[in-house]
């Protein structure tokens, strides 16, 4: 592996189209396997609280712990990546989740499982920390936006297929299998990437080891208490956690304002195409994430179908992102960008809307076209935003710009789920009476992510 050229080199513009292919498949599958670990062992969580001998509540901590250890060293590895080339970290990232997939298959206990599953978000904060960057470099300016619609595509297809893929795994292995089956991948991936990734510019930054230190306690903090939230027992702590939150992320804040290069890259969100892009990144995954958890609900509690029809039933609308995310991406290489995801948006929210207006008892019809709508609108949105955030940083930023997109997806999910949860408990009705408020909610938040694109058109 070469040391990469310094900032200031000048590249040339993406791949040739046999490396670009080659390069974009090992960003694929990096990328899926670290999406899809994220929500393929939610489903097994009942059958590891059993093999280890240990209560539902303490599993949980396999699921947050990978949670955690992504969000809250997102922003550090991208920027380590601008030091250091976004290529040996994505390398480094992927090479240890592939370990740490290996440490949790074979974790006789709950502690040892959870360290390996830290080490596995880890890896995956390398992964997604700079994946986009790497995109930038990948396809040629032109192609760029086909570029960011293929991440969205496969981001969508991991994240809709995780479920299934983990009840499916289950039917015929044990839960270890659930972690063994990244092994082939992982090692495809490395050596597939290895071969063709691009080498990029290093800057002389130093690693901030401070901020990343508050940046991992403002993180894991919000992340734990929003999780907290849905249990009504731990709404005093939550509280107290995202206090905590608030105040170190002011610490963290200060801290970061006079750095010229700052890990928290306060200075891209000077730029109005870029923050008007963060804020319709986090109502989207908000509202999106709201949506997917309280329909299950209402399909399986309220109209009586059974687990397998609910999965069924909410097909349509990842199916319609992944046809249309890639679709945008080759829009957003011809059209206005911020047109194309306030339009996307506005889709969502009638989507949304649609289904909080749903008659008492809808056919599988009646929420099959809704729920299309939905997903037709994200998928129009993602790709061309997912273009602006990287294209309005400067070159040698794309690491910060990508580490803040998904921490805009992460924390836009984790807000949504926190919704769900909260309206839950507040609802005297239950699930069932709690749908539509968390539906128009939902839908009002896609609105405002509207606004906020629509308005990239003229402060770009």
């Amino acid at each position: 592996m070469t040391d990469g050229p310094r900032a200031g080199t000048t590249l040339p513009d993406g791949l040739p189209p046999r490396d670009r292919v080659l390069a974009f498949v090992a960003v694929a599958l990096a990328m899926t396997m670290a999406v899809l670990d994220g929500a393929i062992v939610n489903v097994a969580l009942p059958v590891i609280a059993r093999d280890l001998s240990v209560s539902p509540a303490d599993a949980i901590f396999v699921v947050n712990a990978y949670q955690i250890a992504v969000t809250a060293t997102l922003l550090p590895l991208a920027a380590l990546g601008e030091s250091l080339g976004y290529r040996r970290v994505y390398l480094a990232g992927l090479a240890l989740f592939t370990v740490a997939s290996l440490a949790c298959a074979v974790a006789p206990d709950l502690p040892t499982l959870v360290a390996a599953r830290v080490a596995q978000g880890l890896g995956a904060a390398g992964i997604m920390s700079v994946n986009t960057a790497l995109v930038r470099f990948i396809y040629p300016l032109r192609l760029i936006g086909r570029g960011v619609g293929n991440v969205a595509l496969v981001i969508a297809v991991a994240s809709a297929a995780g479920p299934t893929l983990g009840a499916a795994i289950l039917s015929v292995a044990e839960w270890p299998w659930l972690f063994l089956v990244n092994l082939p991948v992982g090692l495809a991936a490395l050596a597939v990437g290895s071969r063709t990734l691009p080498d990029t510019p290093r800057s002389a930054r130093r690693f901030d080891i401070l901020g990343a230190t508050l940046n991992a306690l403002t993180f894991g903090l919000l992340i734990v208490g929003i999780d907290d939230l849905a249990d009504p027992a731990k709404h005093g702590r939550a509280l107290a956690e995202i206090g905590a939150a608030l105040l170190v992320g002011a610490v963290f804040v200060r801290s970061q304002i006079n750095r010229s290069r700052p890990l928290l890259p306060l200075d891209l969100l000077r730029i109005p195409a870029f923050a008007l892009s963060m804020v319709a990144s986090v109502c989207a995954f908000s509202s999106q994430m709201a949506a997917y958890i309280a329909l299950p609900f209402y399909f399986h509690d309220g109209l009586g179908l059974t687990v397998a029809q609910t999965g069924l039933l909410m097909t349509p609308w990842p199916l319609a992102i992944a046809v249309a995310a890639p679709l945008s991406g080759r829009l957003a290489d011809r059209y206005p960008p911020g047109l194309l995801g306030a339009l996307g948006l506005l889709l969502l929210a009638a989507g949304i809307a649609a289904l909080a207006l749903l008659p008492p008892a809808p056919s599988h019809l009646d929420i099959a076209w809704r729920l299309t709508l939905s997903g037709l609108g994200f998928g129009l949105f993602q790709s061309p935003n997912n273009k602006i955030i990287v294209t309005s940083a400067p070159r040698d930023r794309t690491g910060s710009a990508s580490g803040m997109q998904s921490s805009a997806r992460l924390v836009g999910q984790s807000l949504g789920a926190a919704l769900v949860a909260v309206l839950f408990g507040l609802s005297a009705g239950g699930p069932a009476g709690a749908l539509g408020p968390i539906l128009w909610t939902a839908g009002a938040l896609a609105f405002v992510g509207a606004a906020a694109s629509g308005l990239r058109r003229t402060r770009a």
